[in-house]
């Protein structure tokens, strides 16, 4: 079992920058943790990936509208991971929610098995 508890968030303009935090209760010898995204009009079945890192190689992974800007960093001792967002777009304006599974990454949502309760992130000018 694993609790999931998210900081960061907020509104930015365009160009602008926000650090995500996400910390887990628990964390084995080999677990994927990061961030998925979904937007009101696409709701849940739309979430997707947007970056995961796992506490053994391979990783970490991007999706590919974020490659450049957004960099995903853990801290094992803290069973924490951060996703720091640079040169924010109005396209990545969505809830963000953090998502952890035992074992390897994988891309697929439904794949993961704890989820934190998402925080907001609004780009607009």
């Amino acid at each position: 079992q694993a609790y999931l508890r998210e900081s960061g968030g907020g509104s930015v303009q365009p160009g602008g920058s926000l650090t995500l935090s996400c910390t887990s209760s628990a964390l084995s010898y080999q677990t994927c943790m990061g961030f998925f995204r979904e937007t009101s009009d696409k709701g849940r079945e739309g979430r997707e990936m947007v970056a995961l890192i796992n506490t053994v190689t391979p990783g970490p992974f991007y999706r590919d509208s974020v490659k450049g800007r957004f960099t995903i960093s853990q801290d094992k001792a803290k069973k924490a991971v951060s996703l720091e967002m640079n040169n924010l777009q109005v396209e990545d304006t969505a809830k963000y929610f953090c998502a952890l599974r035992w074992g390897v990454c994988d891309y697929n949502p439904s794949r993961f098995n704890y989820w934190g309760r998402g925080t907001q992130v609004t780009v607009s000018s």
